[in-house]
């Protein structure tokens, strides 16, 4: 015992000197150095409570006359002396000032107290303090939190109901369902709060605590007489509330009944305390539980709250984009001629084909024996060897394989008796038509060819004639004179022989109308 007893002179004498130091400082360096110095002997380390006259100094700095500045540079000297301490009594007597100042200071320094709060962490926010010099600091560390914790959510309620639980007269019973319904929820937590104060080990008979415990129990009878006149301006509407508020309500009052029957425990051991001797408590009364029942009943029959349906959302609204102009078309691509006739060559692509003996249909051949023939064969696509072609190629825009079958032709036609009337048809050599010749552009016959292969036929048609002409000149000026025959239609020069070889073609006759045509 005597080496705990030393201990406890050590700390205090250590406390002692920490006060003295501070109060130094604060002469010599503080600018409100009344004030600082009235901070700490009001919170110092002595376990007994402040003299009066340190507090009322404290007080005096946070009224309402004052300088906002002078309020802010108390209450901001306050929360420090809370943050750094880490002694048990320092931080009750400092809770205690506080509690005080909400209760005996006019309302402004609530407002400043809660602004303070939201610029800066909490001040009153005391959860992780604890003072673990001793046992007995251990039970009084406990206790502090919860008085801290109620400090707290007095503010919070002052917020809410806009008024002083203590100072001011209780208006819940003139209250509308919708400032019940959230002014009585923040009431009842405050009394929560009151019932959890009820101190446990040695904080039951530290005086420090017993003094903050007298107050907090004497303000427990005004939270209540709020809650009760609440709850009953409640239950006389709730006959007539929708189901929503119905349930709400329902929930306050059944909370009110087990907060009623947890205040009346609290009391009776505030009395055993000797705390409000007794005379200053209320009593209790339960409300009768068939009531109770009778509102549950309205609550579960009460029909519920259809909820409108929603209107349909809009319907979106469509742009109309404008309508896209076609550039012009200044080459008549789109022109329906241009069209036909781009088919027409596509079709007619294959009049020139050779089509093989066996593929070819039946058909009716042309009886004329000098149809198609060297004049077909002039616009015959060449050899597709092109060295070949190139060797043979002759002046005047022919070949040799050209001049080759011109000369056969004309040899053919000399073996063949000539006819001289134009209108007098072939003649046949036996009983029986002879079978035409195999022509390899007769599938060709009856489609007319592109544009570009008739223009390459006339060119080179009219370089044969022209070369006749000439051969025809030449002939007639190299060959002597011969008494005209009797007959006019005969042939004067007979079946000459070309001076090159059999594949000259023969010159061309000059053919005399029949005199009784004329």
């Amino acid at each position: 015992m005597s080496g705990g007893g030393s201990q406890n002179s050590l700390r205090k004498a250590l406390g002692s000197i920490k006060d003295t130091t501070t109060v130094s400082l604060a002469k010599i360096n503080s600018d409100y150095k009344e004030l600082d110095i009235a901070i700490v002997k009001a919170t110092n380390h002595v376990e007994r409570p402040a003299k009066e006259k340190h507090i009322r100094a404290v007080f005096a700095a946070i009224s309402a006359t004052r300088p906002r500045a002078d309020v802010a540079y108390c209450i901001h000297g306050l929360a420090r002396r809370l943050s750094k301490t880490h002694n048990w009594a320092v931080a009750l007597k400092t809770l205690v000032v506080i509690h005080r100042a909400l209760r005996e200071v006019d309302p402004t320094f609530h407002e400043e107290l809660i602004n303070y709060g939201r610029s800066r962490s909490h001040m009153l926010n005391m959860s992780h303090f604890k003072d673990d010099s001793s046992p007995n600091a251990w039970d009084y560390s406990a206790w502090l939190r919860t008085y801290a914790l109620f400090l707290e959510e007095r503010l919070e309620s002052f917020r809410i109901l806009k008024y002083d639980i203590e100072t001011d007269r209780p208006r819940t019973k003139d209250l509308e369902t919708a400032e019940l319904l959230e002014q009585l929820p923040a009431l009842q937590q405050l009394l929560f709060r009151v019932l959890n104060c009820q101190p446990q080990g040695a904080a039951v008979s530290n005086f420090i605590i017993r003094l903050a415990l007298a107050m907090v129990a004497s303000e427990s009878v005004k939270i209540y007489q709020a809650i009760t006149d609440g709850t009953a301006n409640l239950v006389d509407k709730f006959f007539e509330m929708p189901r929503a508020d119905a349930v709400k309500a329902l929930e306050i009052y059944r909370k009110a009944c087990q907060q009623a029957e947890r205040l009346s425990e609290f009391y009776e051991i505030c009395k055993s305390m000797d705390i409000g001797r007794g005379e200053r408590f209320i009593k209790i009364e339960q409300p009768p539980a068939s009531f109770l029942q009778t509102m549950e009943e309205y609550v579960r029959d009460a029909p519920r709250e259809e909820h409108s349906p929603s209107p349909p959302p809009p319907e979106p609204v469509k742009e109309e984009k404008p309508p896209v102009v076609a550039p012009p078309d200044l080459l008549n691509l789109d022109d329906p001629a241009t069209v036909a006739s781009s088919e027409l060559d596509e079709r007619n692509s294959l009049a020139l084909a050779i089509v093989p003996a066996g593929d070819q249909q039946p058909a009716t051949a042309p009886t004329q024996a000098n149809g198609t023939g060297w004049e077909l064969a002039l616009v015959t696509a060449p050899s597709s060897n092109e060295t070949t072609a190139a060797a043979s190629k002759l002046g005047g825009g022919l070949d040799k394989l050209t001049l080759d079958s011109l000369y056969d032709d004309a040899m053919r036609r000399n073996s063949q008796p000539t006819s001289y009337n134009p209108w007098e048809a072939a003649p046949m050599n036996g009983p029986v038509m002879q079978a035409a010749p195999h022509d390899p552009f007769f599938a060709s016959n009856g489609v007319a060819a592109s544009h570009n292969v008739q223009m390459a036929a006339m060119a080179n048609q009219q370089q044969a004639l022209m070369w006749q002409q000439q051969q025809q000149q030449m002939m007639m000026m190299t060959t002597p004179q011969f008494q005209q025959p009797a007959n006019p239609f005969a042939n004067a020069y007979g079946a000459p022989v070309h001076p090159y070889g059999s594949g000259m073609p023969p010159p061309v006759q000059s053919y005399q109308p029949y005199p009784g045509y004329l």
